[in-house]
């Protein structure tokens, strides 16, 4: 039996993830070409890589299937109700950071925090008879975020990419996503409301809390999580 390893299988997320384990004395890497998603581990014994989407990462880990996972803060949260019951934080990897916030037409003048967008969402309501919609792929944040803020007259749109294009084409009238410059916030003449910033995200090695062990298992665990420089 193995300790299974949960990484993004493509892009930088791979990239830096690969380098921040070679940093530390083990080496990670494809076994195959790159449209394969067998991987190879080095540097200790007993350890096998699992190549999967960032998405799919914290199904993987609440289900067991995987001992340990990087994937980004965010979609933790998002994906796993009452997620630290499911999973543990090991380390924070320095890098993928990028803030979930929530932001409006840059045209609103007079919405710049939550309370105005309160205020913005009644008043909408009230003329066009159908609540402020926002547009994002993160319902269980933003929802979380918007209850504990108070706002109550909206409801959210479902985008699974090109989320700030949602306004001009006049699907939702605010937005809720990650960004990491702001650029395309600002190309899309979208502001940041004030107090509208909702987490901080970065790549995380995050441990099941369910996955079964033996006690070989358990030794190779605590062998890596030692030469990681990491406690769990």
């Amino acid at each position: 039996m193995t300790i299974k390893l949960g990484v993004p299988s493509k892009g930088r997320l791979m990239e830096k993830t690969f380098d921040w384990f070679g940093a530390r004395g083990i080496s990670l890497a494809r076994s195959g070409s790159d449209r394969e998603y067998a991987g190879k581990v080095e540097g200790i014994e007993g350890v096998e890589l699992v190549l999967l989407s960032a998405g799919e990462i914290p199904r993987e880990l609440s289900a067991g299937r995987i001992h340990l996972g990087v994937t980004g803060t965010d979609l933790v949260r998002e994906k796993l109700g009452q997620w630290e019951q499911q999973v543990q934080e090991i380390a924070c990897l320095g890098f993928g950071g990028a803030d979930l916030i929530l932001a409006v037409p840059h045209c609103w003048v007079d919405v710049e925090t939550l309370d105005d967008l309160d205020a913005a969402a009644a008043a909408f309501r009230k003329e066009h008879g159908f609540r402020l919609r926002i547009a994002t792929k993160y319902h269980r944040l933003v929802r979380e975020f918007l209850r504990e803020a108070g706002v109550a007259d909206y409801q959210l749109v479902d985008s699974q990419g090109a989320t700030e294009g949602t306004i001009k084409n006049l699907t939702a009238e605010a937005v809720a996503d990650i960004t990491s410059t702001g650029e395309t916030l600002r190309a899309n003449h979208l502001k940041i409301l004030s107090d509208g910033l909702m987490l901080k995200s970065q790549a995380t090695l995050f441990r099941a809390r369910k996955a079964p062990m033996d006690d070989t298992e358990r030794a190779t665990m605590d062998q890596l999580l030692t030469q990681l420089n990491v406690e769990a």
